[in-house]
């Protein structure tokens, strides 16, 4: 039986690019696969201070509201992502469902 090698140099560093540019931005190895390469991330809620939030709507009369409800919904949930190269070299990414 033949093995199919599906990535390159060229598709290897744009995913070693990829997941630095993740880890850079908050992002934590959990699973990494060098055979079949792919690599899932994480990333942890953050808290927010939502006095401080409310300081700032009253301040600026009710329009840090739009501001603060953007904070709630992309902060407070975990983030798990796999990032993967596919049987073609394309590289993706593509989301997990939390624990």
């Amino acid at each position: 039986m033949e093995t199919y090698q599906f990535t390159n140099e060229k598709t290897l560093n744009k995913f070693n690019e990829m997941i630095a540019a993740k880890k850079r931005n908050g992002f934590v190895i959990i699973e990494h696969n060098e055979k079949l390469p792919y690599v899932v991330l994480s990333k942890e809620k953050k808290t927010i201070n939502h006095f401080f939030h409310l300081f700032l709507t009253c301040i600026t009369f009710g329009l840090w509201t739009i501001v603060w409800l953007y904070l709630i919904v992309t902060l407070s949930q975990k983030k798990n992502i796999l990032v993967a190269v596919d049987e073609d070299g394309n590289l993706f990414e593509d989301k997990c469902l939390s624990e």
